[in-house]
């Protein structure tokens, strides 16, 4: 299927984030009103009128960044300004022409591709009347959109539709792909892991902390099988926080681990476990995420054995003891396919289904073993259990009284589950139901799981 290509580009601060976010009527882009916010390409794909194409929101044109990585944004710009089938240059309404909009103009003259002038922040009736000066830029009609109230958001997105060849950009149903959440501490190398899966210039890679401020979708493909993976913003420390665009983007980084399939966490090697891994870690496992715990620039690890780090990673991170560790180093691409293979098994897991006579055996037996500590001299029941969902595997236990099973002994219940059956490598949801006293049972059910006849 061919999948159009629309990229939006502009001078800093014109609304080209609030666009896309106006487009895609989703949160994807963050805007603030300091420049440069936005650096790496940011894409949704986005649906209208029966045509399916992907947006792309990119960082402002002749951005000066305190930080240095102007060329690395200039970089991304020119990329997808290559891949564009369409071209939406924003301005805005309450500047007028500027002279960078004009130097804008003339460099996308030169790129010779479909565009469309759009007119940023008209806001109020009066503004539609200012848009004719636009026509100065000798790029078409201006087409007046306000992205913060959604005005001509319909009539823009039919002008995008009505510029496609006439091939098919309809949506076509196809299996949803599996999504990796790649999470970490700022430098943790995440971008250059992305980089690597997607065996291109994806995001901006720099030794410069906090560099990624969007979480970002990205596409790739590995033996025939497509993927997306979800760059996001590396974590510090709460008190360290500096600002909105900071905080909003640690907002995205659990959105984005609530909405994916697989969270990859990524542990610096060469530096030590930190509070802010224990965070993303407490965060992963409080989602009941798959997680695969990936030690990245062990290529710069001296000296370090293979089975004591292991140890020092489960006893640092003792929610995540039973999430399965991988060592890549993403410079060399070592290890990265058997990484998501690995992550892919996981997935794999989280989607089972076992049966209620196969879940109550391997109870029964656990029941037997250890039972849960006595309370006012009430002992515990359990009558029998059942598989409810997957994503995470979620189990209701149907007992005498839900007070008597604590959080000690659902863990116990969790890592009895993941010895005896396929949970081996993932966290397990439980719910435990009283029994109503009136409620008919057969004589299957007459005693509980642990062998004891019910009075």
């Amino acid at each position: 299927m061919f999948l159009p290509i629309v990229t939006i580009v502009g001078r800093p601060n014109v609304g080209k984030s609030s666009l896309l976010n106006c487009l895609a009527k989703k949160r994807i882009s963050i805007v603030d009103s300091m420049s440069g916010v936005t650096r790496d390409r940011v894409s949704i794909e986005i649906e209208h009128e029966g045509h399916l194409f992907e947006l792309i929101d990119t960082g402002g044109i002749g951005i000066t960044d305190i930080e240095d990585i102007a060329h690395e944004v200039e970089v991304q710009i020119e990329i997808a300004l290559q891949k564009a089938n369409l071209i939406l240059f924003v301005v805005d309404v309450r500047d007028g022409i500027t002279p960078l909009d004009v130097e804008v103009a003339v460099r996308l003259r030169k790129v010779k591709k479909p565009l469309l002038l759009v007119v940023n922040k008209c806001d109020d009736p009066k503004f539609d009347i200012q848009a004719g000066e636009f026509f100065k830029l000798g790029l078409g009609e201006p087409l007046p959109v306000s992205a913060l109230q959604r005005y001509g958001r319909v009539d823009l997105l039919d002008r995008i539709v009505s510029t496609f060849p006439e091939i098919d950009t309809k949506p076509v149903k196809t299996d949803s792909l599996m999504k990796i959440a790649i999470v970490g501490k700022r430098n943790a190398g995440k971008s250059t892991l992305i980089n690597t899966l997607a065996q291109e210039e994806r995001v901006i890679v720099s030794e410069i902390p906090g560099t990624t401020r969007d979480s970002v979708d990205v596409k790739f493909e590995i033996d025939g099988k497509k993927f997306i993976a979800i760059d996001t913003a590396g974590i510090r420390k709460k008190k360290q926080i500096q600002g909105s665009i900071e905080f909003y983007g640690m907002v995205r980084v659990e959105r984005s681990i609530r909405r994916a399939d697989v969270v990859i966490l990524l542990i610096d090697a060469p530096r030590e476990i930190s509070q802010v891994d224990k965070k993303i870690g407490d965060y992963i496992k409080t989602q009941f995420k798959p997680c695969l715990l990936v030690v990245s620039k062990w290529d710069l690890a001296e000296d370090i054995e293979i089975e004591k780090f292991i140890k020092y990673v489960h006893a640092s991170l003792p929610g995540l003891h039973f999430a399965p560790l991988s060592f890549i180093s993403s410079f060399s691409g070592e290890n990265i396919i058997e990484t998501i293979e690995l992550a892919q098994e996981l997935y794999k897991q989280a989607n089972t289904r076992v049966s209620t006579a196969e879940l109550n055996n391997v109870l029964e037996h656990a029941f037997t073993r250890h039972r849960p500590t006595k309370r006012k001299s009430k002992i515990s029941k359990v009558y029998y259990a059942t598989q409810v969902s997957v994503c995470p595997p979620t189990f209701v236990l149907f007992v005498n009284d839900k007070r008597l099973f604590n959080s000690d002994y659902e863990r116990y219940l969790s890592n009895q589950l993941r010895d005896n059956l396929p949970f081996s490598e993932i966290p397990l949801k439980f719910y435990f139901r009283p029994k109503k006293r009136d409620a008919k049972i057969g004589a299957a059910e007459q005693k509980d799981l642990g062998g004891r006849r019910r009075r």
